[in-house]
């Protein structure tokens, strides 16, 4: 399987800290449009985990549910 090519060009927060770090991030895969995504990384960017990657409208219509919701 070839290499994975990405820049993250923005980061938007961290959610949770550990042997893996869960953050937002603005992201280029493979040099295609920059989406948000949302995965675990280790402290240098060189491993990831599984994750999930969001259009902008992707990512207002999570916000609006997330809004909705009683946490």
């Amino acid at each position: 399987m070839p290499a994975k090519e990405f820049e993250i060009s923005k980061t938007f927060g961290v959610i949770s800290e550990g042997d893996f770090q869960k953050e937002v991030n603005l992201i280029s895969w493979n040099g295609r449009k920059e989406k948000i995504d949302i995965r675990g990384w280790n402290d240098t960017h060189t491993k990831c985990g599984k994750g999930i990657v969001l259009t902008t409208n992707e990512a207002k219509a999570l916000r609006e549910i997330l809004n909705c919701m009683e946490l």
